[in-house]
């Protein structure tokens, strides 16, 4: 199921396994009244290449992918709507804020620099334009994940929430643990702890670790706002971030997936697999 530009379902409605993926980053179709002064190749920059397309499988075993289409430099799905950077528009902002402490480096709901300070615009936003870009883009993206939540839930009486990203395999100027840190294969969160079993996250470190893979938890991300908004893990509601290192498939310069993509995903198939084997019902 397609919405315009905005997002993209994969698979089914109804989750045939309790389990269902999000990807909120990997969108590239440019909104037309983005009005940033950058080029489209810099506004790529925080853009989790070819996540969708990673997971794409999902969708043949009954696991719906839901898919931003839309750049994360545009709006960012992953943050609350009220997490405004005040520093980017030309009024007061007039509704509630909840902010996260990203906009300290640019980076709240919607962004205002890059990694190397770069602003994104060469203008101040306007009210109005940052409360359409909620109600068009973030308010249906939250929307449709609630949607593939609940029915998968009401369906198997639990569900399983991967919201997928990838990371770079170096850490940047403004990003977690410092600059020039190289990172994990693979780094889960799940805000320590507190948004799916623990049984679960243990399962999946565990399952990646066999395979080869070096796996770490909350270090250095947490899970965000994705992860925080659907988790109820008392009800059976379970969400966990799964960061995989771009390194593993891809070239960061050219932008180009690599022979790794193959076997990356094939194991990331194998995950879904072996989750389906133990956290389903009969």
């Amino acid at each position: 199921m397609t919405h315009d530009n905005i997002l993209r379902i994969h698979g089914p409605a109804t989750a045939a396994l309790p389990l269902v993926l999000d990807s909120p980053h990997s969108g590239t179709a440019m909104p037309a009244d983005f009005g940033s002064a950058l080029p489209e190749s810099a506004l790529r920059e925080g853009e989790d290449c070819f996540i969708d397309t990673l997971w794409l499988p999902a969708a043949e075993r009954g696991i719906p992918l839901l898919a931003a289409q839309f750049p994360r430099t545009y709006l960012d799905p992953n943050r609350h709507a009220g997490d405004i950077d005040v520093d980017l528009l030309d009024a007061p902002w007039p509704d509630a804020l909840v902010p996260s402490g990203k906009a300290r480096i640019g980076k709240a709901l919607v962004w205002r620099t890059l990694d190397d300070g770069r602003p994104i615009y060469a203008r101040k936003l306007g009210v109005d334009e940052l409360r359409q870009r909620i109600a068009r883009f973030h308010a249906p993206y939250h929307a449709a994940l609630r949607g593939l939540l609940d029915a998968a839930h009401a369906l198997h009486g639990q569900v399983f929430h991967l919201n997928c990203h990838s990371m770079n395999a170096v850490s940047g100027a403004m990003g977690e643990g410092g600059a020039g840190q190289r990172r994990a294969d693979v780094v889960l969160g799940d805000r320590d702890g507190t948004t799916c079993a623990p049984a679960f996250t243990a399962f999946v470190r565990d399952h990646l670790a066999a395979q080869g893979y070096d796996v770490k938890i909350n270090d250095p991300f947490k899970g965000v706002e994705l992860v925080r908004a659907f988790a109820n893990p008392a009800a059976g509601f379970h969400s966990l971030q799964l960061e995989v290192n771009k390194r593993l498939y891809m070239d960061e310069a050219t932008l180009q997936v690599h022979a790794g993509f193959a076997r990356l995903q094939a194991d990331l198939m194998g995950l879904l697999d072996a989750i389906a084997a133990r956290f389903a019902r009969a």
